[in-house]
């Protein structure tokens, strides 16, 4: 088997890829990745033991967080970036484990000494380095634990990556706590040692999603901190005539330094993707030439980058092989990187110079003249919808809405996901739907209208912004005197990556049942343990946008 991983939705043949993952990376490079996790547990295994004792480090925390976001699905294909990114561990374990051993010195304690994967040492070759890395892929575990421990174990590691996501984007706008990093250090401590204990093992899933709770207020906090609170915001998603740049990804930062990079150049810029929600940002949005939104979710890029006639920048993930098309017009930036794309990477206090970007903008010929005018309306986040919790309130007591549907969720490319297009044109029209990440591209761009004012559509944001939905959710239930499983409101999501598996497990850590989960269910999450959620949970897949709709409405 010259590779084994199932991380994401659309894994091959729904059991795993063994040759090269779907999603574009060859066996060489998901080695490297698996051995990025082992090299991030031997940092967290002394960062752990450390922290106990009160001492910390911030390189050795970020260092953790970017270990394991650049091993989430379409984000780091580069061998050699993620090689030295492995070597570099090396040196940031021995760095906490001189934190920790001087602590415990200082303490008056004999520091451990600690198995496996701490004392792990890199190749200095690229070979034997990934050598080293299919040594602890986790076919071998998965024969060994069997599918129960095994897919409970990596349900805890993926729900963990998705987590390091977010904080990354929070650390990188200035936004972090101890406590958080720590809770990455503990449960990588937690993981290393081996635990097959289905129960514990459990317990710890849903404190992975309690984490990432802390993690979403975090960004939240970050984002909103920097660039205002989303507002309701019409937004154009047809071009304009001039020079153009397209920006993809999650990351609002970068976006916020182009547009300071590109004022007054005459390039228009372009928001792709998860950046959608980027255009209702007070902060951003002042920006004139931030003109709209290009193309839709992260699986058409190739064919719409290929039709898009300027720059395209990737911020985090969700990059695809490029094209040869426009090979030399795609850039990437922060963790995300491909082999032979030109990478920005970030100058002395972080800042970066986007000048290649541009100039490639200025030389490509920009959209000959403007498109006729389409627009969507994006901005409902927690802000804007309690803004006009009143009204909402009033108008579900008064049966004018009936019941809120969150369809949202990771796009994708797998056969299935006309799914959520149906589901929503089947909402019937007394009910508001809710939605957010780039699943919302199967219909966000359909007429919903209006219920007394009140948008039946609500775009909530970035998956991230699932923060968001349930502060909605929490106030909702607080306006009504009820538990959120008892209002009148229905989650049908769909998953792709580890960051929705992140936000699953921290819904399921704040109690709320019902879940509808597809297309097609987790191949890490085995029968007996989906049994186990079924019976705590109710979560269940989804099955006909009919039979679903028939079940929901008839609930008292």
């Amino acid at each position: 088997m010259a590779m084994f991983c199932y991380q994401c939705e659309q894994t091959a043949r729904g059991t795993g890829c063994m040759v090269a993952g779907v999603c574009g990376k060859d066996a060489d490079t998901a080695a490297l990745q698996d051995l990025l996790v082992e090299a991030a547990k031997a940092v967290a295994m002394y960062a752990h033991r450390a922290r106990a004792l009160g001492a910390v480090d911030r390189e050795v925390d970020v260092f953790v967080v970017q270990a394991l976001f650049v091993t989430v699905t379409n984000v780091n294909f580069d061998p050699r970036a993620i090689a030295e990114r492995i070597r570099r561990g090396a040196a940031v374990r021995d760095k906490a484990r001189g934190l920790y051993e001087s602590a415990a010195k200082a303490a008056g304690k004999a520091p451990q000494q600690l198995a496996a994967p701490a004392d792990f040492r890199p190749a200095a070759d690229l070979p034997t380095l990934i050598a080293q890395g299919q040594s602890v892929t986790i076919a071998d575990r998965l024969k060994a634990l069997g599918p129960d421990i095994a897919g409970l174990q990596n349900l805890i590691l993926y729900g963990l990556k998705g987590a390091a996501a977010y904080a990354d984007h929070a650390q990188v706008l200035g936004v972090a706590d101890d406590d958080v990093f720590g809770g990455f250090h503990e449960v990588l401590d937690y993981l290393a040692g081996g635990p097959t204990d289905a129960d514990e093992l459990t317990a710890m899933a849903l404190k992975v999603g309690e984490l990432n709770l802390k993690v979403m207020e975090l960004l939240d906090r970050a984002n909103t901190g920097a660039y205002g609170h989303p507002e309701p915001t019409e937004v154009r998603i047809s071009p304009v005539k001039g020079k153009a740049i397209v920006v993809s990804g999650h990351d609002l930062k970068d976006l916020a330094e182009l547009l300071e990079q590109t004022a007054g150049t005459g390039i228009n810029v372009y928001t792709h993707g998860e950046m959608l929600p980027c255009l209702a940002y007070p902060g951003l949005k002042k920006h004139r030439h931030l003109v709209g939104n290009y193309g839709g979710a992260w699986q058409d890029q190739r064919k719409e980058f290929e039709a898009f006639p300027g720059a395209i920048l990737m911020t985090t993930n969700c990059i695809q092989k490029p094209r040869e098309d426009y090979a030399g017009r795609i850039f990437t930036t922060g963790l995300v990187a491909w082999p032979g794309v030109t990478h920005i990477a970030a100058g002395p206090g972080g800042s970066k110079d986007f000048s290649p970007v541009i100039e490639v903008a200025l030389a490509a010929p920009g959209f000959a003249a403007d498109e006729p005018r389409q627009t969507i309306t994006v901005g409902f986040a927690r802000e804007a919808v309690m803004n006009v919790a009143g009204a909402v309130v009033e108008a579900v007591k008064a049966g004018t809405i009936r019941r809120f549907f969150l369809i949202g969720g990771c796009d994708g490319a797998k056969p299935g996901r006309n799914y959520y297009t149906d589901f929503a044109q089947q909402v019937p029209p007394d009910c508001v739907i809710l939605t957010l990440a780039c699943g919302k591209y199967r219909f966000n761009k359909l007429p919903f209208g209006d219920i007394g004012g009140i948008p039946r559509l609500l775009d909530v944001g970035q998956c991230n912004d699932a923060y968001s939905a349930v502060q909605i959710a929490l106030a909702l239930a607080k306006a009504f005197d009820c538990g959120v499983n008892d209002l009148p409101l229905s989650l049908v999501l769909s998953w792709f990556e580890q960051k929705a598996v992140a936000i699953l497990l921290t819904l399921l850590h704040l109690g709320i049942r019902d879940i509808r989960l597809g297309p097609s269910l987790p191949a890490f999450v085995s029968p007996a343990v989906l049994n186990v959620l079924a019976e705590k949970f109710n979560i269940m897949p989804v099955s006909t946008p009919q039979a679903d709709l028939a079940a929901i409405m008839g609930k008292p």
